[in-house]
């Protein structure tokens, strides 16, 4: 079996470790930058060039796409699916689980607990729509914000004012949701593979409010609760990712579901919880692929 990983960095904890996880297991693995990877469009022959070559013979690949460069990571998926290979995160539901705003929309229709939330395409109206959020603070999101990058915490109706001004000058689409107190700097990580929970860890903010491990935070094993599992299953189910990372804040309403990762990190899961995550991920494909065979 020959499976391909869409990445740009070679060197990066979770593109080794799938690497390292396919071989242990017997694949034939290859690293692919996406960015490198020509798309040519013919009628009904589908083809990609990488470094000049014509791709061939792939049986799946394994989409580690930067958020930066999500429209031609999901185009270079597009075309690998075109000519029938396995992708376990489509390039749908890769630019569904980007866009901050539709991927709540997403959830919401769906009966998922979620922060409540503001949007608008150009926030003039401050004080009308915050209001709608209860008292401050309140958190403040670029729509397109990786890793705890472009998150605000508004103390105030001022602060909040002066935050989203700033972001509008900028051109800059936001979102703002309620502080959600109770969860104290802390949130879920949930790891699915395949319609299972393979790995759960509890991430602390090193100071503030913002849990992520690239900025900071601890992580320890935790084991969910029911309703913390059954949330995490039917985010990743709706959002149609069959890799999937879903973040949860604890809140005295429930499980709330702050983000669907389609390309979450292994590292820090692997690391809290012990579990060959990366070896998951590829046992699952090859199942798929054998399911596909028969």
């Amino acid at each position: 079996m020959k499976i391909a990983v869409l990445s740009r960095g070679p060197g990066l904890y979770s593109t080794r470790r799938l690497i390292e996880a396919g071989v242990e297991r017997g694949a034939e693995m290859s690293l692919m930058d996406h960015l490198r990877c020509n798309i040519i469009i013919e009628q009904d022959h589908p083809q990609i060039y990488y470094h000049k070559k014509r791709v061939e013979d792939l049986d799946a690949i394994i989409p580690r796409i930067g958020a930066s460069v999500t429209f031609y990571g999901a185009s270079v998926i597009t075309q690998f699916q075109m000519m029938g290979l396995y992708s376990p995160v489509s390039s749908q539901a890769l630019l569904r689980s980007r866009n901050k705003l539709r991927s709540m929309q997403i959830l919401s229709r769906n009966g998922i607990g979620l922060p409540n939330t503001v949007f608008t395409d150009y926030m003039q109206d401050t004080d009308q729509l915050i209001q709608v959020l209860g008292q401050p603070p309140w958190i403040i999101k670029l729509l397109e914000g990786t890793q705890g990058l472009g998150v605000v915490l508004a103390e105030n109706q001022s602060a909040a004012q002066s935050v989203i001004e700033a972001f509008n000058k900028l051109k800059a689409r936001i979102i703002v949701q309620e502080f959600i107190s109770e969860s104290a700097g802390k949130d879920l990580r949930v790891f699915i593979v395949g319609g299972k929970v393979v790995g759960a860890m509890k991430r602390q903010a090193a100071s503030g409010f913002r849990s992520n491990l690239h900025r900071g935070g601890s992580a320890t094993l935790v084991n969910l609760s029911e309703a913390e599992e059954r949330t995490a299953l039917k985010a990743a189910k709706v959002m149609g990712l069959d890799i999937a990372g879903v973040d949860i804040l604890q809140s005295d309403r429930g499980p709330l579901v702050m983000e669907v990762n389609a390309s979450p990190g292994l590292e820090g899961i692997e690391k809290a919880t012990g579990v060959d995550i990366a070896g998951k991920i590829i046992e699952y494909i090859m199942e798929k692929m054998k399911e596909h065979v028969g």
